[in-house]
């Protein structure tokens, strides 16, 4: 990692004013369902799979939180059982007062480093419909930032979702860089 990488890293993680981010608990589902609702651009799930996923998946995901508990952001992530090192991100929500912050890029690096921490994580991968331009620019950038590959693919086409009209989903998989590896462990 170059030091301005490392500048511009250490710069994402400090938060300003009373937002923090730490582990999603179960009682925060039912705010994440509500957060995932509101962005009305995430395919919204049932509010029971936001409980399950506070439950199941908090080692792997993050919340952002006001000083008075409120979450205000959320990235929920898990690990692939069949590449235990790459972190696959499900969703990335923030509530509309706080974007334009960088609070989905803060979340992002504060969870790369945890469960680089803690798993030997390698790799992130995510899937964006085309046209989610945030989501593009969030993940386009996060791989600049940590000096990491990024390659794109379709994952699954539209035809394939049996539900109705779709937009493929594309896969963006980011390789991380040994160096940016040691340097978040």
């Amino acid at each position: 990692m170059t030091a301005a990488q490392a500048d511009l890293q250490a710069e994402f993680l400090e938060l300003p004013g009373d937002v923090r981010i730490d582990r999603p608990e179960v009682s925060d589902g039912a705010a994440l369902w509500r957060l995932a609702k509101d962005s009305e651009a995430l395919d919204l799930n049932s509010s029971y799979s936001y409980l399950l996923w506070c439950r199941d998946f908090a080692g792997t995901s993050a919340v952002a939180r006001t000083g008075d508990g409120r979450p205000v952001g959320f990235v929920t992530a898990y690990l692939r059982p069949d590449r235990p090192h790459t972190l696959l991100v499900w969703q990335v929500a923030v509530d509309a007062a706080h974007r334009g912050h960088g609070l989905a890029a803060r979340m992002l690096d504060a969870l790369l480093a945890r469960v680089r921490s803690e798993h030997g994580v390698t790799g992130m991968e995510t899937t964006i419909t085309p046209g989610n331009t945030a989501s593009e620019r969030l993940f386009t950038s996060f791989a600049t930032r940590h000096g990491a590959r990024l390659e794109r693919d379709v994952l699954f086409e539209a035809r394939q979702f049996p539900d109705g009209p779709h937009d493929p989903e594309v896969l963006y998989r980011i390789g991380l860089p040994a160096a940016t590896a040691a340097a978040t462990a």
